[in-house]
């Protein structure tokens, strides 16, 4: 009798490889105290094959934002453009941008260690990137505001604001190896963020 093939592993990309070494390295060491030979080195590639598709660190460290802001814009859209009422929506979203920014904390810990390091347009994209994330989850609550069921006590802003400032923090004191893992973080923030906005 033939036995059925073995699926085959598909090996990472030389991009994703030199992605998820320079995510690692850049959040344990700093991005300043990464060589590029210690990039290609734990990337198991050549300086040459990484400056085929990344023309410098700056480069890298580009698209470790990119990546991760990318990656949660997509999923805001769907779910602000998905069935449900309003509450459902949000309560969805705060949730889901817990356990992405969990399931992706170098990211985090990378992105307010680093910022600065990038070059003044690049920096300014990313802002302008992660605001529009913000104006985005932000245009939820005034949709619930607008229909009454959130009160309108607080400015959507400074709602937005608070409860991102509390997520930023999570690369500060959250392990992998705690109690919760992401879904369940996730969905108690989300829990706090609608009991905080609902009318009544």
């Amino acid at each position: 009798m033939t036995q059925p093939a073995e699926p085959k592993t598909v090996s990472p990309s030389v991009p994703d490889r030199l992605l998820a070494e320079a995510t690692r390295l850049f959040a344990q060491h700093g991005f300043d105290r990464v060589s590029v030979q210690e990039l290609v080195e734990a990337a198991g590639v050549t300086k040459g094959a990484m400056y085929h598709y990344f023309t410098s660190k700056d480069d890298l460290l580009f698209a470790v934002y990119q990546r991760v802001l990318d990656m949660q814009m997509s999923r805001l859209v769907q779910i602000v453009e998905g069935g449900g009422g309003v509450a459902e929506r949000l309560h969805a979203a705060a949730s889901d941008v817990v356990q992405t920014t969990v399931d992706n904390l170098d990211d985090t810990v990378i992105f307010f260690r680093s910022l600065h390091m990038l070059s003044p347009g690049r920096q300014s994209e990313v802002r302008k990137e992660r605001r529009r994330y913000h104006e985005l989850f932000r245009s939820l609550i005034e949709e619930g505001m607008r229909e009454g069921v959130f009160h309108e006590k607080v400015p959507a802003d400074i709602v937005v604001n608070y409860f991102f400032g509390s997520i930023h923090h999570l690369g500060m004191w959250y392990r992998a190896d705690g109690e919760l893992d992401g879904a369940q973080l996730g969905g108690y923030y989300a829990d706090l963020l609608l009991a905080s906005l609902r009318a009544g």
